[in-house]
């Protein structure tokens, strides 16, 4: 009896060995399915695990600095800006509580900042002079049906007056001619003139076409009685004479159904040296989910967002003149969905990936291509998969940035659809005839994938859900490096936190991602408790940073010209295989636009190591970029900050 309890126990005993020998010669991301959280911790804290895997590691703020952070976008100073606004937060938007905070990674420390109007939902970019511009935001949330008690909708105001333009005050009464029902404006309007139409070939005049103002209304009273089924003309109350005459509204269905959120006109510029916000020209149109896309010319593109009446823009687009301060129409109308993907080419066109973050028709503005802003030209690109599943999908330039490679990652179905997809596909915008063509797989269908380059030219994918907004607790646990030369993904450690919704991911100069948000609808598998946002930042140590020694950078001018050279010393010079100038990231909704890897050439001389910035100006921006020079093992300096004036 005693001989064969003492063989189970060296049977289990041998099993055990067996067991933790095979875990130990296994790929070490898919250690926590097997093995216990104990031995789990074991593994992912040793140095041979890391050098193959890389480590993460959660930073919680103190209470008081907590926030809901929607955006992140790195500074010129090493910080990091966090903007929260209302944070997707109802009673904060009502109490006007809107946030902001810099984080400094390298010494902890975080800072308050005012924040000047609910930034939730805005769009942002990098500028030359280092200041982020930031436009957009919230002005009003939505209001699920139910929720709903005056009729309401959008009114079109006419003014047939081809003389003079009309404002029309916040309170104004619309009062239907068939259906005799009276609905009032919740701002005021600018209605511009009518616009004479002559006949071309004999010039003679043909008509007025009226200018035309776009309003939020609602009903007096509460109740579904004051609702409306059909059209109506509206006459304006308190106008007299020829304004009564020239001046009228148009609505359709005026009723109680959702409404959708709304957006504002303010813009400011953040300076990242004085840390606060610059208010300059508000935009034309009122925009919540717009996206900024820098120029040829430095100018910032603003495309898209819902309106201050909760509309999709109507495809009116404008421009930011840093310079001046000042925002300009373009001169043709382009209809996207909100957030849309557009990315400078480097013959100054816009590549559109056809990915996007959410609002519009599911037949508007969807379709891939590239787009010349200047003539309104639109050339459809061909091949892509899963193409009705491009929502809350990820775009990525491909490192080095010359080579005008575009990976589009996962996706989800229009609005609240459960489909999501686990393709990559990628394009390469100097071939003959640009078509996408699929990359290696996901394990999953992914929505709200974050991809992060590295200056090893590597790409790291990480987190999102198979489900809108994480639902049925589907987020996805794994990460992945995607190595372009090889066109594959390499598993590596497995992130702590899910993140879907409202996350994002920033490139530090030390060579380490951090990762912020997550938004779920739901807690639990069933979706019965509501989630919680996620509120910590996580920082994702790659494997290139556990190898025994880095290149050191310093030296060197601040500023370098496109197409010129400068030195900068380093006693790793000789062991030197790759320069990269990166841009700073600036995230939200799975979109950043403004992250490219530029790939320098350069000449070693001792300790000296003297680059070359190219001369393309598409391809390198006008602005602050990280430089990082990386040795023959793959492992990057920290960066140093440089400008391309």
């Amino acid at each position: 009896m005693k001989d064969r309890a003492g063989r189970r126990r060296a049977r289990r005993f041998a099993i055990g060995t067996a067991v933790v020998v095979a875990l130990a010669g296994m790929n070490g991301p898919w250690l926590y399915r097997f093995g216990t959280e104990k031995y789990h911790q074991y593994k992912i804290n040793q140095p041979e695990y890391k050098a193959a895997n890389g480590k993460w590691e959660i930073v919680e703020f103190p209470e008081e600095y907590r926030q809901n952070t929607i955006h992140a976008a790195l500074l010129r100073t090493g910080k990091v800006l966090l903007v929260a606004g209302s944070g997707n937060n109802q009673d904060n938007f009502d109490d006007k509580k809107f946030d902001t905070r810099i984080w400094d990674p390298v010494k902890g420390t975080i800072k308050k900042v005012p924040t000047p109007a609910d930034l939730f939902c805005t769009g942002h970019t990098q500028l030359a002079n280092g200041n982020l511009l930031i436009a957009g935001g919230t002005k009003r949330y939505e209001k699920l049906k139910g929720d709903v008690t005056k009729a309401g909708g959008l009114m079109i105001v006419h003014n047939e007056n081809p003389d003079q333009p009309i404002t029309l005050p916040a309170g104004t009464k619309f009062t239907g001619k068939e259906n005799g029902k009276t609905f009032v404006s919740k701002d005021p309007v600018l209605v511009p003139r009518a616009k004479k139409v002559f006949d071309p070939q004999t010039g003679a005049f043909v008509r007025n076409d009226p200018g035309l103002g776009r309003i939020y209304v609602e009903a007096q009273r509460s109740g579904a009685k004051y609702e409306t089924g059909t059209q109506d003309n509206y006459r304006v109350q308190g106008l007299s004479g020829t304004d009564a005459r020239n001046t009228y509204g148009i609505a359709q269905k005026l009723a109680l159904d959702k409404k959708d959120f709304q957006g504002i006109r303010d813009a400011f510029e953040f300076d990242p040296v004085a840390e606060k916000y610059i208010k300059v020209d508000p935009m034309h149109e009122a925009r919540w989910y717009p996206t900024l896309t820098t120029l040829s010319d430095g100018k910032i593109l603003s495309v898209s967002g819902l309106d201050d009446i909760g509309q999709l823009v109507p495809g009116k687009n404008e421009v930011y003149d840093p310079e001046t301060k000042e925002w300009t129409y373009t001169d043709k109308v382009r209809q996207f969905p909100t957030y849309p993907a557009l990315f400078l080419m480097q013959n100054g066109k816009i590549f559109y990936s056809g990915a996007n973050a959410g609002y519009g028709p599911d037949d508007v503005g969807r379709d891939p291509g590239i787009w010349d802003v200047e003539t309104n030209k639109f050339t459809k690109v061909p091949g892509l998969s899963d193409a009705n599943m491009l929502e809350t999908a990820n775009t990525v330039l491909l490192p080095p940035a010359q080579d005008e490679k575009y990976m589009v990652i996962g996706g989800g179905g229009v609005g609240e659809s459960k489909l999501s997809s686990e393709k990559t596909r990628i394009i390469d915008l100097k071939a003959d005839e640009p078509r996408f063509v699929d990359g290696p797989a996901m394990e999953k269908g992914t929505r709200y994938p974050q991809a992060s380059v590295l200056p090893d030219d590597s790409v790291l994918v990480s987190g999102g859900s198979e489900d809108y907004r994480g639902r049925g607790d589907s987020n996805i646990l794994h990460a992945r490096m995607y190595h372009p030369g090889t066109n594959d993904f390499e598993r590596v450690a497995d992130p702590l936190v899910g993140r879907n919704y409202h996350s994002g991911s920033i490139l530090l100069p030390d060579g380490r991602l951090m990762f912020f948000g997550s938004d779920s609808l739901y807690a639990d598998k069933a979706n019965t408790k509501p989630g919680k946002f996620e509120q910590r930042i996580e920082i994702y140590t790659p494997p290139y940073l556990y190898r025994d020694s880095r290149p050191d950078l310093s030296g060197g001018p601040k500023t370098i010209a496109r197409g010129e050279s400068a030195t900068f010393t380093s006693r790793a010079a000789s062991t030197v295989k790759k320069v990269r100038l990166i841009r700073p990231s600036a995230s939200t909704h799975v979109t950043d636009v403004d992250q490219r890897s530029v790939a320098l050439d350069f000449k070693a001389d001792g300790d000296k190591l003297t680059v070359t910035v190219p001369g393309d100006k598409n391809l390198v921006q006008s602005g602050w970029y990280m430089m990082f020079v990386t040795d023959g093992d793959g492992t990057p300096s920290k960066a140093e900050w440089v400008r391309v004036p």
